[in-house]
């Protein structure tokens, strides 16, 4: 494609959530605060939620998160992070044979590093003046999405003079998604044999946050019904569930844990497992999917329990970022 302006004047900021620097207690314990001190996380009045996160939350949570993250670290760093350089890396390689020049593509975390300030002054460093954002989340939500366009805005709050800003809102149910979906998906039965039963299991949200408009549980939905039926699957074939739920407050149901639990009882022994809400393989995939989760299957009387990583820096995942990326930049 031919772009109006000078190749220099474009640039793409990759956002995904998140992760600690080191799987310490001190690395986590800085990371949990920033995160759950966002009120697009947890909305309760800041005073009462800061006692409540400073005195107890971080003191147990932080200690607990750490071992959980040692289980799941990489010799190279966090696997969230690791991957998502390989991304960034890859998406660029692949917009300069996609457009014929270079786009510079920085990558930034909504808590963490790479931050979303440092990621703006490299592309404004590059001479950047055009930014497609691509917040990596398929499924929007107020906790996510909205809360990547916060930093955004945060960060560029004392500037003078303003990037042009376009960015996806979500990507749900676009058909270079749900392609990939499907695709990882068939390509792992190809090699490994195939379950007789697929659950599709999204990170969840308060049911309180669906009820005042965040339209993630249709969203979830709607993806899952579109895999389901790009693979061809009858409805009694596959199941979406909820994971990684927090507290005593109502989250989105049904939630993934019980429904584990339940499903040997259901005549359903032999499972594959998705996480269609996750662009990278992370903590909630990795540690609570991959290996806590099974154990409640198999406890159940579960036989066959069997992991289908994320899209990660897959050809498949790095062709619909291209995609995604190639719409925004029409007409600009």
């Amino acid at each position: 494609m031919e772009l109006k302006h000078s190749s220099g004047n474009y640039g793409v900021l990759l956002v995904n959530l998140g992760t600690p620097d080191e799987p310490t207690t001190p690395a986590v314990r800085r990371y949990l605060n920033q995160f759950l001190s966002d009120p697009r996380v947890v909305d309760v009045p800041k005073w009462l939620w800061q006692c409540i996160l400073k005195g107890v939350i971080l003191p147990f949570r932080s200690p607990r998160a750490a071992k959980a993250y040692q289980s799941i670290w990489w010799e190279e760093g966090s696997p969230l992070r690791v991957i998502s350089e390989r991304q960034q890396k890859a998406l660029q390689d692949a917009l300069m044979f996609a457009v014929g020049h270079k786009l510079p593509v920085e990558l930034a975390m909504t808590y963490g590093q790479p931050s979303i300030p440092d990621a703006l002054e490299r592309l404004t460093a590059a001479g950047v003046t055009k930014i497609v954002v691509l917040p990596l989340f398929p499924q929007y939500s107020c906790s996510t999405t909205a809360a990547v366009f916060d930093g955004i805005a945060a960060a560029l709050k004392k500037q003078r003079l303003l990037p042009d800003l376009r960015s996806v809102h979500h990507y749900h149910d676009h058909p270079a998604f749900v392609k990939a979906m499907a695709g990882k998906v068939s390509a792992y039965w190809q090699q490994n044999g195939r379950g007789k039963h697929l659950l599709m299991s999204f990170h969840g949200i308060p049911q309180r946050y669906a009820d005042q408009g965040d339209p993630y549980a249709q969203h979830c939905h709607e993806t899952a019904t579109s895999v389901a039926e790009a693979l061809g699957l009858s409805a009694t074939e596959w199941t979406i569930s909820f994971q990684s739920r927090v507290g005593r407050e109502q989250w989105l149901t049904p939630y993934t844990d019980d429904t584990l639990k339940a499903m040997p009882a259901q005549g359903i022994k032999d499972l594959d497992v998705i996480c269609p809400a996750f662009s990278v393989d992370c903590l909630e995939t990795l540690e609570e999917i991959k290996e806590e989760n099974r154990e409640y299957f198999e406890h159940a009387g579960g036989e066959q329990y069997r992991y289908i990583e994320c899209l990660n820096d897959s050809p498949c995942h790095i062709q619909m970022m291209v995609t995604l990326i190639k719409e925004q930049l029409v007409g600009w």
